[in-house]
């Protein structure tokens, strides 16, 4: 599922191409996002882990779509759901090649779900975009770590790959 804020230009928004090939649905509303599902922020406390495959399993998986420049503000409201961030990752989008964390919605997504285990389903959101494979081949390692790191030792794993990002 998608929130979209509509801040981007709309020709490279990833999260209206996933829609437009049905890879996600678009949510017209904060309060639609089910309470226990897995929202990927960046902002949050909490790092996702396989261990919360389940929890994407019963209630879904939600991107925030919104401008990096605005994020700041709109990430730090009080957004209901279990608020996740991504465990540090490259961008391959081209507006953000190789820059740590600056993730395009469907980035963020394929790249929960392959933490989770979907494989599958992160390589059909990715199969859209030219530079899909990009992104995997740029985290190849570090994804495949993190699919099995616990939350506990996510940081040190992070540390491993990216030694002065977040830990």
């Amino acid at each position: 599922m998608i929130y979209d804020y509509h801040q981007d230009d709309p020709s490279k928004c990833t999260s209206a191409k996933l829609q437009k090939f049905h890879l996600a649905r678009q949510l017209n509303s904060l309060k639609q996002i089910p309470r226990s599902a897995i929202v990927l922020n960046p902002s949050s406390n909490r790092t996702l882990s396989f261990e919360d495959r389940t929890l994407i399993e019963q209630y879904g998986l939600v991107g925030l779509d919104c401008s990096w420049n605005l994020s700041e503000e709109i990430l730090q409201n009080n957004i209901k759901g279990e608020n996740r961030r991504l465990p540090t990752l490259l961008a391959g989008n081209p507006t953000n090649y190789s820059i740590r964390g600056r993730l395009s919605s469907a980035e963020a997504l394929a790249a929960a779900l392959l933490i989770t285990g979907f494989e599958k389903e992160a390589q059909r959101l990715l199969a859209v975009f030219t530079w899909g494979h990009t992104f995997l081949t740029l985290n190849k390692a570090p994804l495949e770590a993190y699919s099995q790191t616990s939350v506990d030792d996510m940081s040190k794993q992070e540390q491993e790959y990216f030694p002065s990002s977040r830990a």
